[in-house]
């Protein structure tokens, strides 16, 4: 696999630009489907508490012979563990799912305003890092309203909204709130969750450059 650059966050903290996400990976092939990953190449791996595979995650990495610091791990709060105290205890069942010392990043998975718990959220993932327990923290599927009330309320500006973007839905507004406050966009589905693997657009650029996987 080719090297992959580095996304340099608001906080130092350096990311793969390219990554595995696990979501729709069962539980049961997660474990040689990371395995495989990381012997590829890959170093940053991106799972959550609602894709229920996290135990197998972790079980690739101990296993992958990697050392630890060389690989990028992301998970995400699920919505039922809103508020302070609740995502305070996510974040330790992840951590014993995953049987890690430190997570390098910790994802607000969904906003749900109308629960208004959001912002009592991010004070939690805030306190995790400060006491460095994880390396960074984030968010994903935020708007900009939402982005503004936790840096209105809150004491640290999110590194990271992982968003669904691809070329037919660019966020345009979104990656320029983004870039205006320092924040990465994170794509998750960045082919239209392979939907767009034979656009002919994205084939022109896969030949031209490459990069195009024939079957």
């Amino acid at each position: 696999m080719t090297t992959v650059p580095d996304v340099t966050l608001n906080n130092g903290v350096r990311i793969p630009q390219l990554g595995l996400g696990v979501w729709q990976v069962d539980a049961g092939d997660v474990v040689d489907v990371v395995r495989t990953a990381i012997e590829t190449g890959y170093r940053s791996i991106d799972t959550a508490a609602a894709y229920d595979n996290e135990e197998g995650v972790g079980e690739a990495i101990r296993a992958s012979g990697v050392n630890r610091d060389e690989l990028f791990v992301t998970s995400k709060l699920w919505n039922g563990d809103h508020g302070y105290d609740s995502a305070l205890r996510a974040f330790d069942a992840t951590m014993e799912r995953l049987k890690l010392e430190r997570l390098d990043l910790y994802l607000i998975h969904w906003p749900l305003p109308m629960h208004d718990r959001y912002v009592s959220t991010w004070k939690a993932l805030e306190r995790l890092y400060v006491e460095g327990r994880v390396r960074a923290i984030g968010v994903s599927n935020f708007q900009e309203s939402h982005l503004q009330r936790l840096m209105d309320e809150g004491g640290i500006v999110p590194t990271v909204n992982q968003v669904e973007l691809h070329p037919r839905l660019t966020q345009a507004a979104l990656r320029g709130f983004h870039a205006e406050h320092k924040i990465a966009t994170e794509a998750w589905s960045p082919l239209g969750q392979g939907k767009l693997l034979n656009e002919p657009t994205l084939t022109k650029l896969a030949d031209a450059t490459g990069r195009r996987r024939r079957r």
